[in-house]
């Protein structure tokens, strides 16, 4: 299976790596109970020496139980949505390689080998599951337009790469974990992350999944308008706080424009006459010129105050320091502060670039 590399850096090959990496599976569950069991031991066989941890979005049936039976650790997080049980799961756990997926079973865990070794063995910072499916009940046609939409708008307005920005499906380096802000609080979680790398120009890898439909008896918690809604909103909030130039000297040019139109004839009549008989009209198009002046010079101090803020996640994440440099070698460290081992992961496949 092919992968596709996304950024123009390559990633760095003298990264320094314990030589047993801690990998932990974070399962994001809410009313899941039907799956959850399945999907816990479907990720125990694909990487053994994995710690998989559930965390338990206020669940109403048996999911707790159902994952502790399975023999995950299970975590409980009462503020509701995606975005704050990871962010809770991301300031809890302490891992070289963090694996995040969804925990109705939708996700093909077979492929999760190949999004560790991505990160533990080629030193990408954030690897995508490519969602791929025949099922129309896995993956609804509006549900596919929506993607392909967001994607495109992502593309044009950050300049990435990226196929599938709403997957959930994802493999983490502790650098990315440890330097990600994590401000969304649901849904548009996946969409943070991806803008994070691009932002920071991180070494990012896509890889092909299969995406299955969900067991029977389960519900999506994904609600299609309310949620696109969201995201929507969310992505032009990034763009003000990540691209504000951009977006105030469009506003400008906008404002700038109407000016024109509007006081045109009058700035011709005064050319001619020497009168100004409209002085509304005159008013309005001067005050739509100051503000587009306005809105111009705010862009330019903005851009300037994104440019600082990116230089400090930069650091951040060149900051963040190997977990073999903070722990002794073979001491039994698991990412949760409690105990346990890794273990290199099993590449069940090879990808070519």
């Amino acid at each position: 299976m092919s992968s596709l590399e996304l950024t123009r850096s390559d990633p760095a090959p003298g990264r320094v790596r314990d030589a047993s990496p801690v990998i932990a599976v974070i399962l994001p569950c809410y009313n899941e109970g039907k799956s959850i069991a399945r999907c816990v031991r479907d990720f125990a066989v694909a990487l053994p020496s994995a710690h998989i941890y559930v965390f338990d979005n206020n669940s109403r049936d048996d999911t707790v139980a159902e994952a502790e039976r399975a023999g995950a650790i299970v975590h409980k997080v009462v503020a509701q949505g995606k975005g704050n049980v990871l962010r809770q799961a991301f300031a809890k756990l302490d891992a070289d390689c963090y694996l995040i997926a969804d925990g109705d079973g939708t996700y093909d865990a077979r492929r999760a080998p190949e999004l560790v070794a991505k990160v533990v063995d080629e030193g990408f910072d954030m690897v995508v599951g490519v969602r791929k499916s025949d099922e129309e009940a896995a993956y609804r046609g509006g549900h596919v337009l929506g993607n392909r939409i967001f994607n495109s708008i992502v593309s044009s307005m950050f300049a990435g790469a990226f196929t599938d920005i709403f997957s959930g499906y994802r493999a983490f380096s502790r650098s990315f974990v440890k330097s990600f802000p994590a401000l969304a609080s649901g849904f548009e979680t996946e969409t943070e992350m991806t803008l994070h790398a691009i932002q920071l120009g991180l070494p990012c890898a896509e890889i092909a999944t299969s995406y299955r439909a969900r067991v029977s008896g389960s519900a999506s918690k994904l609600r299609t308008y309310h949620d696109g809604a969201r995201i929507l909103w969310f992505i032009a909030r990034l763009v003000k706080h990540l691209r504000p130039l951009f977006l105030f000297a469009a506003f400008a040019g906008l404002m700038a424009l109407l000016s024109v139109l509007i006081g045109g004839p009058v700035v011709t009549e005064f050319w001619h006459t020497g009168l100004v008989p409209r002085l509304p009209t005159a008013l309005a198009a001067a005050s739509l010129m100051i503000i587009a002046a306005i809105s111009l010079v705010t862009g330019v101090i903005l851009d300037s105050v994104a440019y600082a803020q990116c230089e400090l996640k930069r650091l951040a994440y060149l900051a963040v320091a190997p977990r073999s440099s903070q722990l002794p070698r073979g001491a039994d460290s698991a990412p949760a502060r409690g105990q346990g081992s890794g273990g290199t992961p099993t590449v069940l496949g090879k990808t070519t670039g």
